[in-house]
């Protein structure tokens, strides 16, 4: 389990106080919490009306009261212990019951405070204070998070809309939290000239030190420390999430990681995503496949090894790849890029409603212009794209072993309009910043070398190849269309003044997204980098200049 981080939040309550006992104050201006002794005002009032009542069940927007009183039930009833009447007052009693009993015996939780801030609408945030015991050790743990009070369809009264979230806001539904020897001990990761990675140095290393820790805290020779942990459920394994350490009581002895990453290409991909907003980029060797640099804006998730999005015509790399190789065209041969073309009852438009009515292929590249790929879907068999990304770029098969946890990029079989948007790479097409660098690095090298983090002789892994190797022909063509691009089409203003290049531009539309998501990836030499930056329009404009700026540093 390794270190990781997370946010909180927030909650309610209403006053009580019966026989001695003092229960949470929840005010809509100022909020008190006062120590609770004893029992509460935690009874399960969801009690049904009888048919004789002939009672309608209430609808409509929750009252302030109702509010408070339902936060105020739920958060005595979990400080003071009252696991199931705290239950009750949620609309999941069942999962309810089963995390707040955990809280005790699994996390060993004890002397847990709860302290209501101020609601707004139906929500109620609040901070939790407790310590954490485990054999002789223990700890104060504090945070932050807040409840939201929902109205049962069923019986229209007011209950806490139940998600595993209100214990702990790093938990996801189907997650507990454990406290234990941790199953991993501690590493000190370093980079390829031997200084130590931290997050304090880089920021967005965390998800990165964590599958470290992960895959390699047993065999670096470490020894395990006692930690609270969020273990993660089936929902959250499928999401391919990490367990995560909230708290360390007794710290193991670390093991030691050498990793591939070069500090000072880290240091400017962490400065280069630091400032723009939702963007990712990994910086690799070509010739060797070692990662020199990844970064992420946002730290809590590793788009750029796990992110599964559409890259756009990035795509169009491997597309190329497929009619280069089949003799449908050649660079310097014509081909028309019409300002629509349709396929299977779709009509595919071009960026902006462009067209070239006479050029080359390589100008239609250069260009991005869609139609003068989909207009070959006729020609191509609905498994050529996947085949050849698999065959050829070592992509979607599911075995790359690069020392941390990765999405291998996803090009299933579609057909009709699908296959023809998987051209372009949209329809069900996925990757991540990771493959897509890959692919440059395919090009750039003319063979595809797994990337990797960690060095296959650390743990005697095996690293995945591809099945063939493209002709020096091909590559030679890939190259022409790709250097092309970088001086003269629409990659040409992020790579202005750099010379030995190639490059791509992407633009990936997501549904209820009003800008698509940029992408950007090239190579400089046997320097090769890609990144993506979602929601920012398009990549020459947004990731390009990441990508460029790290090249850059390759002279």
């Amino acid at each position: 389990m390794g270190n990781r981080r997370r946010v909180a939040e927030r909650r309610k309550t209403r006053p009580a106080v019966v026989g001695g006992m003092i229960a949470v104050v929840i005010g809509g201006a100022g909020v008190g919490v006062y120590a609770l002794y004893g029992g509460g005002a935690a009874a399960d009032d969801r009690s049904t009306s009888s048919s004789a009542d002939h009672k309608d069940v209430k609808t409509g927007p929750l009252s302030a009261t109702e509010v408070r009183t339902a936060a105020t039930k739920f958060l005595t009833s979990w400080q003071t212990g009252k696991v199931a009447q705290a239950a009750a007052v949620t609309n999941d009693s069942t999962a309810a019951t089963a995390l707040l009993t955990g809280y005790t015996k699994d996390a060993h939780i004890t002397g847990v405070t709860v302290t209501p801030g101020t609601r707004t609408g139906d929500k109620v945030p609040f901070s939790v204070k407790g310590t954490v015991s485990y054999q002789g050790s223990k700890k104060p743990l504090a945070y932050e998070s807040s409840l939201t009070v929902v109205r049962s369809k069923e019986d229209g009264k007011p209950y806490v809309d139940w998600h595993s979230a209100v214990v702990h806001p790093d938990l996801k539904d189907g997650d507990t939290l454990v406290t234990g020897e941790s199953g991993t001990p501690p590493i000190k990761a370093y980079d390829r000239h031997g200084g130590e990675l931290t997050t304090a140095k880089y920021p967005s290393l965390g998800p990165v030190l964590d599958g470290l820790r992960e895959k390699y805290g047993k065999i670096a020779g470490g020894k395990a420390g006692v930690e609270l942990n969020v273990v993660r459920g089936k929902a959250s394994q499928k999401a391919k999430l990490s367990d995560k350490t909230l708290l360390t009581l007794t710290k193991g002895t670390p093991g030691k990681v050498n990793t591939t990453l070069s500090p000072v290409y880290q240091a400017a991909a962490e400065k280069q995503v630091a400032a723009q907003d939702k963007s990712s980029v990994v910086m690799m060797r070509a010739s060797t496949g070692e990662i020199l640099a990844v970064a992420n804006h946002n730290h809590g998730f590793n788009v750029a090894f796990q992110g599964s999005l559409a890259p756009g015509s990035t795509m169009k790399v491997v597309t190329s790849t497929i009619l280069f190789e089949k003799d449908l065209v050649h660079p310097d041969e014509s081909h028309p890029c019409p300002k629509t073309y349709k396929l299977a009852g779709w009509t595919f438009h071009n960026d902006d409603d462009s067209e070239i009515k006479q050029g080359t292929f390589k100008l239609a590249f250069g260009a991005s212009c869609n139609n003068a790929f989909i207009n070959f879907a006729p020609k191509l068999s609905n498994s050529d794209l996947t085949e050849e990304a698999q065959q050829v770029y070592g992509l979607g098969m599911n075995n790359w072993a690069i020392g941390v946890p990765t999405f291998d990029g996803s090009i299933p079989v579609q057909s009709g309009a699908q296959m023809g948007a998987s051209l372009i790479g949209q329809g069900g097409v996925r990757m991540n910043p990771l493959n897509m660098a890959s692919v440059s690095s395919t090009v750039a090298s003319g063979v595809f070398h797994q990337p990797y983090l960690v060095a296959p002789s650390v743990d005697h892994r095996t690293l995945a190849k591809a099945s063939r190797t493209m002709s020096a022909q091909t590559q030679a063509e890939l190259k022409e269309v790709m250097s092309y691009t970088a001086s003269y089409g629409t990659a040409a203003k992020a790579m202005a003044g750099m010379s030995g290049c190639g490059a791509k531009t992407g633009s990936a539309e997501v549904d209820g997204q009003k800008k698509p998501n940029g992408w950007f990836t090239a190579y400089c030499g046997d320097l090769t980098a890609s990144g993506v930056v979602q929601a920012g329009g398009h990549g020459g404009d947004t990731a390009g200049p990441i990508v460029a700026a790290l090249l850059k540093m390759g002279g």
